[in-house]
């Protein structure tokens, strides 16, 4: 069998999956600082309905032959202000409002897919192809992923009130409406960025994951968002390795990782399963 690390150093030595291992990455980290404000908001399904509603772009993007991140981005925004408008303007709660936008507007990205078969690798587009970035793929996710992850960051202290305390963040004169409006731009940006490597289907893992996982080992905001991109890019980093030392998807395995690590945390921490079963004891 081969070294362990003579592969770890192999691996590196191919340049498809360097490039993939540092597109992910980037994403990755934009969607690990965005999760932390997700999971606290409570969003997560906001993330599932932007990832699968921008099928339309990416499949028009495709008919007119543009870069598929452009139409993306313009449905994803399109998704963000739709349910914007329908949670505002009815009595209708988040979650009925994004159900309807997302699931109508995937559906009809499955319609235009049925009249273009041939043009539209459907399987891409939900699952990913991590190790088939190529050049152009990975120069859209290095301006797209800096760019939401500076606003986020530029904008946290104002994005952090908004998760916590909407109230006090109207009463100081700031429109919490405007804070939510950002944080769903940014989130459509981050997801036209992680779909390069993932997929739509595989994403939300992404905007929930190590935002939780963060949360279970830290109760500080501001540590939560060194911590959450670190697990991130280390299950890129392993995840990418294990899938090439197994011979498996790299886009669904990165995902598995995480995963795993969110679990081997909620095992272990005082947060998790070991604080609860140490609380029982206690009440016992």
């Amino acid at each position: 069998m081969p070294d362990l690390w003579e592969t770890f150093g192999r691996m590196w030595t191919y340049e498809f999956m360097v490039r993939g291992i540092v597109v992910t990455a980037i994403a990755g980290a934009v969607c690990a600082i965005i999760s932390c404000w997700i999971v606290l908001v409570g969003w997560s399904l906001m993330g599932d309905a932007l990832s699968h509603a921008v099928l339309p772009g990416v499949v028009i993007a495709h008919m007119l032959g543009i870069p598929y991140s452009v139409g993306a981005l313009a449905a994803a925004l399109l998704v963000v202000g739709l349910i914007f408008a329908v949670r505002q303007t009815s009595h209708l709660k988040s979650d009925a409002s994004m159900g309807i936008v997302f699931t109508t507007l995937f559906a009809i990205g499955l319609v235009l897919v049925s009249k273009n078969p041939s043009n539209i690798n459907l399987s891409h587009v939900l699952f990913g192809d991590l190790l088939g970035i190529t050049q152009a793929d990975m120069w859209q996710v290095l301006i797209l992923g800096p760019l939401a992850g500076a606003v986020l960051l530029l904008k946290r202290k104002d994005l952090t009130a908004y998760a916590f305390d909407p109230v006090h963040l109207q009463a100081i004169g700031l429109p919490a409406w405007r804070m939510g409006a950002l944080l769903l731009v940014c989130l459509a940006m981050t997801v036209v960025t992680a779909m390069q490597a993932v997929g739509a289907v595989l994403i939300v893992t992404l905007l929930i994951t190590p935002g939780a996982t963060a949360l279970l080992i830290t109760q500080r905001f501001s540590k939560m968002l060194l911590i959450a991109p670190a697990l991130s890019v280390t299950s890129t980093i392993v995840g990418v390795y294990v899938s090439y030392w197994f011979d498996t998807a790299s886009g669904a395995t990165v995902v598995a990782t995480g995963g795993f690590l969110f679990f081997a945390v909620w095992l272990a921490s005082p947060r998790g399963l070991r604080g609860f079963l140490k609380s029982r004891r206690a009440a016992a």
